[in-house]
């Protein structure tokens, strides 16, 4: 199905050549991409993980598209693990960018306030929760997410004078050493594992409210229970929707138990914003959902508008900290601050975080007609703009009676390869890396929602043939099926908008 992009997100045009001159053209451009690729693999560390998956080497971008060294074009569903609110390059942020380096302004400022600065904790500011940003202090500190959570844990400690952290099971917060420590693959550290609510793989085997329900008493008891082993903590983190678990939104009615059990307890409540903000999940903050109020909250990814920026905000009465107690050489960024101003002030003025929630909707709802077509898609969950597609193997029994199968992570990376085969970046998350996520910008189009639709319909179709031996004219006709879906659903939508502005 052709891509077809509004003029802003267009990628750049490409000169046409033909004939002789375009197959040299190619021929070279083939060589310096795996030239690249040679050079990378030879001179970069082993700890390098999407270039193992996504062989690209990506030259020019424009909103939702990517163009290789090799000339082969994709839709970028990654969005650089959910930075890119706005896409690649969009005009808004551009220009913050150039008005800096026009302006002569000094780049980089330690803590130092300029006006830069000032505008994007302005605009920060308007957009947070009212019962925090009334009363709130902001941390400027590494460029990084799990910056931003060390911050958060070593606040919540200096605040309450107490040391250990609740954290849940399937939690990811970043790689430095306290972040990984309350991160779900962590061991020998001072953290208490909870259990997350989740509907597919429930922990208690029940799902929905009841699951829920037994994980805020299990959470309850452990806090309560003088002989459980866990000591009055200094914090609780949690993200309102896990990511890298494997994007599993929390339950409203649960994310409100936490609130209360951690208020009754004067434990601070830390919200891991740094995936799920700045709209992707169809609300500014995903904790809006619920309608609680943080005591902290650890932003990054899209407040940098693609560049480099963490910050911690918290409540006022926790600021104990003493001068220089917590620093970053590069917290005084002024060019992410600019670019991120930019996309904060664009996401909000535009509604985007109300497009968020009703083009994820549709495209969770059109994604959920695979599980019915193509017994390897176990679940398809997501909230707004961050969507998961968990790959199972039906084949084989599952661990636990009148549980799921088994997951996949062998079908879900084959699933990401075919994905690229057809121009789609996806990314994998999740346990055993089993799950497609999808991450599109929040401008991405209708007609580009169908086009990232179709494409991966297509890759699951063909993974679910190699899988099974089924006959490729089959699997070629519930392909078709599943995309005459899509574009009915598409129709559908075009005409219900168009009756509404009517």
């Amino acid at each position: 199905m052709a891509v077809t992009e509004s003029a802003p997100e267009a990628a750049p045009a490409m000169p046409e050549v033909t004939g002789a001159r375009a197959t040299q053209e190619n021929v070279g451009a083939r060589a310096a991409h795996e030239g690249i690729l040679r050079r990378q693999a030879a001179r970069e560390s082993a700890a390098r993980t999407y270039a193992r998956a996504l062989p690209i080497v990506p030259v020019r971008a424009r909103g939702l598209t990517i163009e290789g060294a090799d000339g082969n074009r994709y839709l970028d569903c990654l969005s650089g693990a959910g930075t890119l609110a706005l896409g690649h390059n969009h005009p808004v942020v551009l220009e913050a960018i150039r008005k800096v380096l026009d302006s002569g302004a000094p780049l980089q400022v330690l803590d130092l306030a300029t006006p830069v600065k000032d505008a994007f904790t302005t605009e920060l500011f308007r957009t947070l929760p009212p019962g925090l940003a009334d009363h709130a202090r902001v941390q400027f500190c590494g460029p990084a997410g799990t910056d931003a959570v060390e911050a958060a844990l070593k606040l919540v400690r200096a605040a309450t004078g107490r040391s250990g952290i609740l954290a849940f099971a399937g939690a990811y917060h970043g790689m430095t050493a306290g972040a990984l420590a309350a991160s779900g693959g962590a061991s020998d550290v001072r953290v208490a594992r909870l259990p997350y609510p989740q509907d597919y793989r429930c922990p208690f085997g029940v799902g929905g409210e009841p699951g829920a329900e037994l994980a805020a008493r299990w959470t309850e008891s452990i806090l309560d229970d003088t002989k459980s082993g866990v000591p009055s903590p200094a914090g609780m983190i949690l993200e309102p929707v896990q990511g890298e678990g494997g994007v599993i939104p929390a339950r409203d009615d649960w994310m409100r138990r936490m609130r209360e059990i951690t208020s009754a307890r004067s434990i601070p409540l830390i919200a891991d914003e740094v995936q799920t903000g700045v709209g992707r999940t169809g609300a500014f903050w995903a904790v809006e959902h619920s309608g609680v109020t943080p005591d902290v909250m650890v932003l990054s990814k899209a407040i940098g508008g693609s560049l480099p920026l963490a910050v911690v905000v918290y409540r006022e009465d926790l600021d104990v900290w003493e001068p220089g107690a917590h620093a970053g050489t590069f917290r005084g960024n002024q060019l992410a601050m600019a670019a991120g101003a930019a996309t904060l002030a664009y996401v909000r003025e535009n509604g985007l975080t109300e497009r968020a929630a009703v083009l994820g909707t549709r495209m969770i709802a059109q994604l959920r007609s695979l599980a019915d077509d193509f017994g390897c898609v176990g679940d398809v969950r997501g909230r707004g703009l961050m969507i998961g597609v968990e790959l199972v193997d039906p084949e084989k029994p599952p661990s636990s009676a009148g549980g799921p199968p088994p997951a996949a992570p062998e079908l879900a990376a084959a699933v990401q390869r075919e994905c690229l085969r057809r121009g789609l970046i996806v990314e994998l998350g999740g346990r055993n890396s089993s799950v497609v996520r999808l991450l599109p910008p929040l401008t991405i189009s209708d007609e580009q929602a169908s086009a990232v639709l179709n494409r991966l319909a297509d890759a699951v179709a063909e993974v679910a043939k190699a899988h099974t031996g089924s006959p490729s004219e089959n699997t070629r006709r519930t392909a078709t099926r599943h995309a005459q879906k899509v574009e009915h659903a598409q129709g559908a939508d075009h005409t219900r908008r168009a009756e509404r502005s009517g």
